[in-house]
Parts: structure tokens; sequence; C-alpha cells
């Protein structure tokens, strides 16, 4: 197929910003097609395609690093590797949940404590994951 699309349609057609698409040729995740002599570099649907699936694999949470290893990877000779680096994401994703389901269970147990209006000053809740919680903790644990 030929490279017809223009940087600007590649952004439009992937979603992925033009200042991004270029930090990603910087990194070596994106080609950068050549310019030719008095024109403007082109780009194909692979590449829109390549774009979607780096926007996609971060908003599941992947780092660039990981995203850069899976695009490695892609040429179908490193299912090891592949299948460990989605090992590892998988167990820290799981981690991830079990402390999401930790911190629900607080927030339900507090939600019902002041409810109730049986909320003494303290968080009485704090002393289940071992300290005594602050508005700062619950703060941190939903940014983090």
């Amino acid at each position: 197929m030929v490279d017809t699309l223009t940087v600007g349609q590649v952004s439009s057609a992937s979603g992925v910003h033009v200042e991004t698409i270029r930090y990603y040729q910087g990194l070596g995740i994106v080609r950068a097609p050549k310019r030719p002599g008095a024109g403007f570099r082109r780009y194909g649907q692979a590449d829109v395609a390549r774009l979607r699936f780096i926007k996609r694999a971060q908003q599941l949470g992947f780092t660039l690093d990981e995203v850069k290893n899976l695009l490695q990877l892609e040429d179908g000779q490193s299912c090891r590797e592949t299948r460990l680096l989605a090992e590892n994401k998988l167990a820290m994703i799981e981690q991830r949940l079990a402390d999401l389901n930790r911190m629900r269970r607080l927030l339900k147990q507090l939600i019902g404590e002041c409810a109730s209006g049986k909320r003494p000053r303290a968080c009485p809740s704090s002393h289940a994951c071992g300290h005594r919680l602050t508005l700062a903790d619950f703060t941190r644990f939903a940014v983090g």
C-alpha cells in the first residue's frame, strides 16, 4: 500500500496529537518517513494502526517502555518474552485491584459510620490497614 497520509491526517485518524507523534518518533517507536525533496513526509495505514496500538496500550496502563518492548516483540518470534511482559503487567494490575478493593471496603465502612453518626473524630476504619487514615491518605491512594 502506498503511503499517502500527512502527519495531520495520521493524527486525526489515530487520535494522537502531532507533537506526540514526533515524540514517539524520537523514542524510536514510530517511524519517521523520509521527506521527499520539496514535499511532506507521507504515512500509511500501518502507521495509524501502530499509533492506535500505542494509545490503547497506554490506556490499559502500559508505560511507553513497556509499549516499546511489545512493539519490538511484534515479529512473532519472541512469544516467551511477550508472555513474560504480559504476566508481569497482569501481576501489577492484580495488586492494584486488590489495593482498590481494600480502599473500597474502607470507604464503604467510613460512609456507613458517618451516615449513622457513629464516626468519632479519627477514622475508625484506619486500624484495618495498620495506621490512622487521613484525607491525605485517601487522596494519595486515589492519585497514585
